[in-house]
């Protein structure tokens, strides 16, 4: 997993002076950032343990400005990263040294908001937050919501194909996605979907959501809107034992209840949460639940019920329904700032694997065997109605091979997801994290099939470069110019 390291920039006296002319003519002075300090903030996302000086950053502010980007970078075969809040935890957007990075903050209008046909259109660099918080009085709220919604973009999250806490009812954004414009890695301007549901044709937005910018660069999105339920309600399950409440996840999605969302902590990640946010969890209990159920009042009590005869099932030590929106509030603000959290007390490596809900218990027991044998502290705090884990594996980035060391961990907790029946990734991306892991799920077919894609959207790989393909495999490709398969394969 571990292949970036910080690298010098001596590429960038070779470019030739006409680029950076050529630049100029299409972009106000501030729109280029040439310097060292300001290039510097633009090295790492979320991921830090790498960074990679970019040749440039580039802050577009319409897509005309942005596929004029892309034909002069295209002219000059020049690399280009997309980039929206710089949150992926993948290295989504680490740039390499010959690439120029193009930040989408600054498109950040909300174009049109169609309550008649419940869609928003918004530019690229909209916060995932700022959609639901744009028609919130109305009644309305857009269903994806990540950790980082108060931060991450629009555009990173199609990339990555975001979800959040509430994916388990409403799903992930490709669920939320009607449709999109990008520009190609030539510069032309495609538009798909339509503010409709189930266009007809090819569905390329399916192929774009989570193609971590490998395909084009989005600059508008069209998402879905969604009315806002009648109330919501999350009650705290607290257990003595992390097997009962696996269980009690299983049995849940096992009767046909389907909450809004159903949280998992352990006990160093409640601690960690309630000692960041002081919502009242439990400090005693060595898993805890939150579960969150909407409708009428009527409909919230019959759920809750429910929920409430199912958990008894498995003894919960703790149980605590909100009866405020405010205390719903609460509760809520020490799950979404669980990775904050944790970073005030340790550096740390999320992972990102999927489950059967049915091998919840064994994996989460088999994650810290592995832990313990590699002498890391782990807090597990994920998407439990899913099997969406988020172990967070507690270095010392300081010491002397310790990043490597995490990374075997890592490693070794994603490919027991994928044995499991999982896979690698459920919400935040391959990028270069998990790029070497992809062979644990894919073989030779499937790569040469998803890298011929990849190849007629960017012919000359110059989008978002060395990302989700182990590079000895896409470099392979690249060779051939068509294919890994042998004519005996083939």
């Amino acid at each position: 997993m571990g292949i970036f390291t910080t690298v010098s920039n001596r590429v960038a006296a070779k470019v030739p002076r006409s680029l950076w002319r050529d630049l100029k003519e299409v972009l106000k002075p501030d729109q280029l950032i040439l310097d060292e300090s300001g290039r510097r903030a633009y090295e790492t996302d979320a991921l830090t343990a790498y960074k990679v000086m970019p040749l440039a950053v580039i802050m577009p502010e319409t897509t005309e400005e942005v596929a004029a980007v892309a034909e002069i970078a295209h002219r000059y075969s020049i690399p280009l990263v997309p980039r929206g809040a710089g949150t992926s935890l993948a290295g989504g957007a680490v740039p390499i040294e010959t690439a120029i990075v193009l930040c989408l903050s600054r498109m950040n209008k909300i174009i049109d908001i169609d309550y008649t046909n419940r869609t928003a259109t918004v530019e690229a660099g909209v916060t995932n937050l700022a959609i639901s918080q744009a028609v919130d009085r109305d009644g309305y709220f857009y269903a994806p919501d990540p950790s980082s919604q108060l931060a991450c973009t629009i555009a990173g999250n199609i990339a990555m194909n975001s979800g959040g806490a509430h994916c388990l009812k409403y799903g992930v954004t490709t669920h939320n996605l009607l449709a999109v414009k990008m520009v190609t890695a030539d510069g032309q301007v495609l538009e798909f979907g339509g503010s409709f549901f189930d266009p007809i044709g090819y569905d390329f937005l399916s192929l774009i959501a989570g193609s971590e910018g490998g395909l084009g660069i989005v600059t508008e999105a069209t998402v879905m809107l969604r009315s806002k339920p009648e109330g919501a309600r999350p009650i705290l399950l607290g257990f003595d034992d992390i097997d009962a409440a696996g269980d009690c996840v299983a049995e849940i999605i096992g009767e046909g209840i389907i909450p809004v969302a159903i949280e998992f902590m352990d006990r160093p990640a409640i601690k960690v949460c309630e000692e960041f946010a002081g919502a009242g969890y439990p400090l005693d209990v060595e898993a805890l639940l939150l579960i969150e159920v909407e409708g009428s009042d009527e409909e919230i009590d019959a759920a809750l019920q429910q929920i409430l005869r199912i958990a008894s099932k498995f003894n919960p030590s703790h149980k605590r329904i909100a009866t405020s929106a405010e205390e719903a509030a609460t509760i809520w603000h020490g799950r979404k700032s669980a990775f904050g959290a944790m970073g005030r007390i340790s550096e740390y490596l999320c992972m990102d694997g999927v489950i059967p809900l049915s091998k919840l218990s064994t994996v989460l027991e088999k994650i810290s065997e592995i832990c313990k044998s590699y002498k890391f502290e782990v807090a597990n705090i994920f998407h439990a109605g899913d099997g969406n884990l988020h172990p967070l594996i507690m270095y010392d980035a300081n010491k002397p091979g310790e990043i490597e060391r995490v990374e075997k961990c890592g490693a070794e907790i994603l490919e027991l997801c994928v044995l499991a029946g999982g896979c690698i990734t459920g919400e935040h991306g391959v990028g270069i994290e998990k790029r070497d892991l992809m062979p644990l799920q894919f073989d030779t077919l499937d790569f040469d099939n998803q890298m011929r894609i990849k190849q007629l959207f960017d012919p000359d790989w110059r989008l978002n470069p060395n990302k989700v393909f182990p590079l000895k495999m896409s470099q392979a490709f690249q060779d051939t110019g068509s294919s890994l398969l042998s004519e005996d394969d083939a």
